[in-house]
């Protein structure tokens, strides 16, 4: 069989390239392991797709090269996505400033690109696994239970490793790798983070309990909720610093961001001196963790019995309350793979790789990770969208 595109990822970024280059009147065929196609996007945003953000911005990706999203993003913005789904009438909402959600399902974005695809003229196979894959006369070979195929240009869109349920493999870093690209380390980002020994035992039995926070590590800082779990730690603070803390850094928490914890503490103590540490932060903080705190951390007494001084250094603890985690729940539950393809190898304005004519890579599969909001999918709208333009 003869195509002129073949990409290999029937997710977000491959069936973006795959609209673009068959609007373009490119032969396109779009293979994919799984036995279904978009299946990210249809558990995405408890199963309502947060498609895209409007705030997207170069400054809301990791990636070793922080230029190499520039070109794409620009060419390809979240209101061009928001044309198409419009033009499909599908109904959504701002869930938060500049998420953006389907009303319905995340099913409607997969029939969307689906049917994109078909009108194109793309064929789209799954359940259909890629095997001796190489470069041939022309272009590239491979074999698949449909028959061998060839085609002049090849689409790496296979994400990374997070979800290994949903048919997450290393197969892309490993066509990286066997045309000469290097591959930058990968660790899991967006992830819950897990709790152990005695640091786990002191916060037993909170799990359930959430509130606002701000979280720090590396530098980076997010405010948003945190949640406490049977493991560890979670919600949508905890997922975006998981991708910048890594073992042995030093995670802090200020459990009363905005606020000034020392001036909250002197305002319940003239409101209510005779009332305990533990009574006051629970007005403060969500009553089982406020209590647990004083249990392990802050001996409770009556509020009139606290110096300037001693409510000063409780304050300052509460603003920089240092989490000590043993690691993060890995790919299980990862919304995103960190690291992949070394983007100083590819073309940032067309995809296309500097070592092997006519090969492209796009999406999570390279070394461009999105923070959580839905810019991880404007990438693979992006990315995808400037190798169609190209193969």
């Amino acid at each position: 069989m003869e195509y002129d595109v073949l990409v290999i990822g029937a997710g977000a970024a491959g069936l973006m390239t795959a609209i673009v280059a068959g609007g373009r009147g490119r032969r396109v065929l779009v293979v994919d392991h799984a036995n279904r196609a978009g299946k990210k996007i249809l558990m995405s945003g408890g199963g309502r797709c947060n498609f895209t953000n409007t705030a997207t911005a170069p400054a809301n990706f990791i990636s070793a090269n922080p230029h190499f999203c520039k070109s794409a993003l620009a060419r390809y913005t979240p209101w061009d996505f928001i044309a198409m789904v419009d033009r499909h009438r599908i109904a959504w909402h701002e869930k938060s400033p500049g998420q953006l959600f389907c009303d319905e399902s995340s099913k409607q974005i997969v029939r969307m690109l689906l049917d994109e695809c078909a009108a194109a003229g793309v064929r789209v196979e799954t359940g259909c696994a890629v095997s001796h894959l190489r470069a041939a006369a022309g272009g590239f070979a491979c074999d698949t239970p449909l028959g061998h195929v060839r085609a002049a240009s090849l689409v790496v869109a296979t994400g990374g490793l997070s979800i290994p349920s949903l048919g997450a493999t290393g197969f892309g870093y490993a066509v990286a790798e066997q045309f000469g690209h290097a591959v930058l380390p990968v660790r899991a980002g967006l992830v819950p983070l897990t709790l152990s020994g005695k640091h786990q035992e002191r916060f037993e039995g909170l799990a359930g309990v959430a509130l606002p926070v701000e979280a720090r590590a590396n530098g980076s800082a997010f405010r948003d909720a945190m949640l406490f779990t049977h493991r560890g730690l979670s919600g949508p603070a905890i997922l975006q610093i998981s991708s910048y803390w890594e073992p042995g850094t030093d995670l802090r928490v200020d459990l009363l961001p905005g606020r000034d914890a020392a001036d909250a503490l002197r305002e319940g103590r003239a409101e209510r001196p005779a009332a305990e540490l533990k009574t006051v932060l629970s007005g403060l903080l969500p009553r089982r963790l406020a209590e647990r705190l004083c249990e392990v951390w802050l001996p409770s007494k009556p509020m009139r019995q606290y110096r300037d001084a001693e409510l000063n250094g409780i304050g300052a603890q509460l603003s920089d309350w240092p989490v000590v985690c043993s690691g993060t729940e890995g790919y299980r539950t990862a919304e995103v793979t960190l690291g992949g393809v070394d983007t100083d190898e590819v073309s940032s304005s067309t995809m296309m790789s500097r070592r092997q004519h006519g090969l492209y890579f796009v999406g999570e599969v390279l070394d461009v990770t999105g923070h959580l909001g839905g810019y991880n999918f404007q990438w693979a709208w992006a990315s995808g969208h400037a190798a169609g333009l190209a193969t």
